[in-house]
């Protein structure tokens, strides 16, 4: 059986992707043990509190062991895979087939499926990294251009030869100049918050590889447990006893733990004021039929939420002010010249808001393409991190529910967020008659300390006039 070192062992921690989590759940594993990788390559699908990511693995090689099943909750910064490297690839392959071919029983064991998806909570972050440096081969240039050129792309791509066994002390790059290193490098570098300024590079005229960034990382202060092997989870503690069959228990986790501490921080922080108005939107309604039937409208989604989103739109291009945020730290009101329109989507995974960037510079049918597809994406998980950063104001449509109004909780960070209730057939005075007309509630809540009643009122009675008269479009847009 052929031994491999622990140089030609790579370990592949839970990544840091910026969004300030500590936890992730491996919702699925794309590869196995003896499976073959190649730098790039999604390994596995994790769910943070905010949305399911794919991870790359950043390397070559072979699979050696996966650490945690599917459905495990792991901390930032754990290795969660391990992956034969180098000349320790072609060793790791062999004996992973045959132990799988032999012993079933045991690999099965060792690695074990659970029968359903268990949601945990998810998230990223930083930790050490016990990969070794390499050493600088400044002094061994290769004998020929040709030999040099294929040496340093090698090392660019993060592929270079294994370190030797007594590595030469790496110099740091001259004050003042830039640092040398491939995109890719940086960009990991970037994602780990390492400066690379201050790595020492260790491959071919100074430039610094990927093992310079993981040693950056390792050289900063950590936890003595955290430069050890994966130890194993500690046991949860024995919950409280309780009759299963008069009490069910959900714990809270994912996507409902993050939406639920997002609600109490912006209801503790912003004082809200919510004020609401009952308008005739059977012209809207009317309008939403004949742009169905519109052939620039083919293949897109055109219902009552599209019309309701330009209204809002047109609302606070006429009331601006309305469109902005608090900068504690600077006590100062940040006006925002742009508009990401938020659209709360209930999904499998809870509620989430995303975004459309820059929905004030589309029109109607860009618009409509972009809230299909922002739907779509929700339903399917796949909403990423960033399509639900950055948001202005949010649209909730409470009315799919037969719900006809409520008091929407402000989205953090933003100014204001608009409920629409149920359509429905009310009787109404038309023309000085009472009549069947389509009716709703709609409600705006805002922040008091950036919008005061007049401007609160004047954009909540602007969305009503447009959707009662869906005319004001043009001649207020």
């Amino acid at each position: 059986m052929t031994t491999m070192t622990d140089s030609s062992v790579r370990e592949f921690k839970m990544p840091d992707v910026g969004e300030g989590l500590t936890e992730a759940e491996i919702l699925k594993w794309y590869v196995q043990p003896g499976d073959t990788v190649t730098d790039g390559q999604v390994v596995c699908e994790v769910e943070t509190a905010k949305a399911a990511v794919e991870l790359p693995i950043p390397y070559d090689g072979v699979v050696r062991e996966l650490h945690f099943p599917e459905g495990t909750t792991v901390d930032v910064g754990t290795s969660i895979i391990a992956v034969a490297v180098g000349d320790g690839a072609a060793a790791a392959a062999e004996p992973v087939r045959e132990a799988v071919a032999d012993t079933p029983a045991t690999a099965e064991a060792e690695e074990p499926k659970p029968e359903g998806r268990q949601p945990v909570l998810v998230g990223y972050g930083v930790s050490t990294s016990s990969t070794k440096r390499r050493p600088r081969k400044g002094a061994q240039a290769p004998a020929d251009a040709q030999g040099a050129s294929a040496a340093i792309q090698a090392e660019l791509n993060g592929h270079g030869p294994a370190a030797p066994a007594a590595p030469a002390a790496p110099a740091a790059p001259a004050t003042g100049d830039r640092p040398l290193a491939k995109p890719p490098v940086r960009k990991l570098a970037k994602d780990l918050g390492v400066d690379l300024a201050t790595v020492a590079p260790t491959g071919p005229d100074g430039i610094i590889t990927r093992e310079d960034v993981h040693a950056a990382v390792s050289a900063q202060p950590a936890a003595p447990e955290s430069q050890a092997a994966p130890a194993a989870v500690a046991p949860a503690p024995s919950p409280t006893a309780y009759d299963t069959t008069r009490e069910t228990r959900i714990p809270v986790k994912g996507v409902r733990k993050a939406t639920a501490a997002a609600m109490v921080g912006s209801a503790f922080t912003a004082p809200h004021v919510t004020e609401f108005v009952t308008v005739d939107v059977t012209r809207t309604m009317k309008l939403v039929e004949e742009l169905k039937q519109d052939k620039e409208y083919a293949g897109l989604r055109v219902n009552p939420l599209l019309l309701i989103a330009k209204a809002l739109l047109v609302a606070i291009k006429r009331n601006p002010d309305v469109n902005a945020s608090w900068d504690e730290a600077a006590q100062e009101i940040v006006v925002k010249h742009y508009v990401n329109l938020g659209i709360a989507a209930a999904t499998p995974r809870g509620l989430i808001v995303p975004n459309i960037k820059d929905a004030h510079a589309r029109t109607l049918p860009q618009l409509a393409g972009s809230l299909g597809e922002l739907v779509s994406t929700a339903r399917e998980g796949k909403t990423s991190p960033a399509a639900m950063q950055g948001g202005t104001v949010t649209i909730t449509n409470v009315g799919v529910f037969g719900v006809d109004t409520g008091t929407p909780i402000l989205n953090p960070g933003e100014s204001a967020i608009l409920a629409v209730g149920a359509i429905k057939l009310q009787p109404w005075v038309h023309k000085g008659k009472v009549k069947p007309r389509q009716v709703t509630t709609l409600a705006l809540s805002f922040d008091h300390r950036l919008v005061d009643g007049e401007l609160g009122s004047k954009v909540l009675a602007d969305v009503a006039a447009v959707l009662e008269q869906p005319k004001r479009l043009i001649s207020w847009a």
